[in-house]
């Protein structure tokens, strides 16, 4: 009885940990269209000639300068991008929790993070780096 106890808690766990993943995973898809149509909505506020420009906040039409509609675009873009990089990270790690419970090696190269233009200037003035 007490082995399919564990046994019992071991998916549940599984199950939980692959659940979060996939739920994560699909923020950050609509995270991301809403990036694009931020960034659609700018380039369209850019290219315009008008002095004023129609925005949508929640189900609330409101008229606004262009200025002041790019500023909250722009807002909100730093925002989302916030969230989006946050959501990945965490699911790099939630992937690894999985791979653990699942008692298989981490996914190569998963952990990897860009190097910094100090770095990259660094190796370049060394000659390691072309």
């Amino acid at each position: 009885m007490d082995d399919q106890d564990n046994t019992l808690q071991y998916l549940i766990s599984v199950e939980k940990l692959a659940q979060e993943i996939l739920s994560d995973k699909r923020e950050i898809i609509l995270l991301d269209k809403r990036r694009n149509e931020n960034r659609e909505a700018l380039r369209n506020l850019t290219k315009s000639s008008e002095s004023k420009c129609w925005l949508t906040v929640g189900s609330v039409i409101i008229k606004h300068d262009i200025a002041t509609a790019k500023s909250l675009l722009e807002a909100d873009q730093n925002q989302l991008n916030i969230d989006i990089n946050q959501l990945r990270s965490e699911l790099k790690v939630k992937v690894n929790n999985l791979r653990d419970l699942e008692m298989e090696p981490p996914v190569p190269g998963l952990m990897l993070v860009p190097m910094s233009h100090k770095e990259n200037e660094g190796l370049t003035h060394a000659g390691l780096f072309n």
